[in-house]
């Protein structure tokens, strides 16, 4: 399900007592300062214990015993997450069961934790609005590779190749192979003669492969696109689409690993 889609069911969720909804915002970034010895652990266990005591002094059992529910959940989650960490982790449960969602994201958020009959949505706003879903575009010659992101986090990939026997562009569903080079200083002419006809043929080559842009980012609903690579690779398929282009990136990330290419570009 889209970020877009998560937020509207969030939106028009509600319980009533005893059940109630844990909003958590985690920050565990171990690159910032004040988590290099691994704070988080003890926001998230004071978190949880200041809830604790809380329903402790109201009296009310069933909201304390629907509490501590979600809190032995969390705990077995958060477990598993910490093999993995991202910079933040978002996390929004009802104790009735029905809900149940847990983020991982690859920015900073705000560590605050809220148990009310809704979700707390102020920052998960926010960041939708900061980091939108997304389109990336690494292009190199004969390869464009596409990435997908949604709160800068990697959702999918997709590699497309040029068939030059065809002319068209196919979507590759192994893995990528490189042309290969003769190293320093040496010549391979069958590549010399691959790039000579690909200067000849570019610009009608690309015009081909923008309408697939195109209906990718409709379909998908990007909110931003980048286009990544060569500038007069990059400009070229830009000048052929009609989905507008947040910015070109004049840089060779085409093999570079993913959530990499994300950091550098978009975050």
């Amino acid at each position: 399900m889209s970020m877009e889609k998560e937020l509207k069911k969030l939106e028009n969720y509600y319980v009533t007592k005893p059940d109630g909804i844990l909003t958590m915002y985690l920050n565990t970034d171990l690159a910032d300062p004040e988590q290099q010895g691994g704070e988080w652990k003890i926001h998230f266990k004071n978190g949880m214990n200041n809830f604790d005591h809380y329903l402790m002094e109201s009296g009310d059992k069933d909201e304390k015993r629907n509490f501590r529910a979600i809190k032995e959940k969390l705990e077995t989650y958060i477990q598993d997450y910490e093999r993995n960490l991202s910079k933040s982790l978002i996390v929004f449960a009802s104790s009735d069961g029905e809900l149940f969602f847990a983020q991982p994201v690859q920015m900073p958020v705000k560590t605050e934790f809220f148990w009310e009959d809704h979700p707390v949505l102020d920052q998960l706003h926010q960041l939708t609005e900061q980091f939108p879903k997304t389109g990336v575009v690494l292009v190199q010659q004969e390869n464009v590779k596409i990435l997908e992101a949604e709160l800068g986090a990697l959702q999918d990939t997709t590699h497309y190749e040029l068939d030059l026997n065809t002319e068209d562009w196919r979507e590759a569903t192994g893995p990528h192979q490189a042309q290969a080079t003769m190293g320093k200083g040496g010549k391979n002419p069958q590549k010399e003669e691959f790039e000579d006809r690909f200067r000849a043929h570019q610009q009608r080559w690309y015009k081909r492969l923008a309408p697939t842009l195109d209906k990718m980012a409709k379909d998908r609903n990007w909110q931003e696109i980048y286009l990544v690579g060569a500038r007069e690779e990059a400009e070229e398929i830009e000048s052929n689409m009609n989905k507008p282009v947040k910015e070109v990136v004049n840089k060779n990330l085409l093999e570079h690993e993913e959530t990499k290419v994300l950091n550098e570009v978009v975050l």
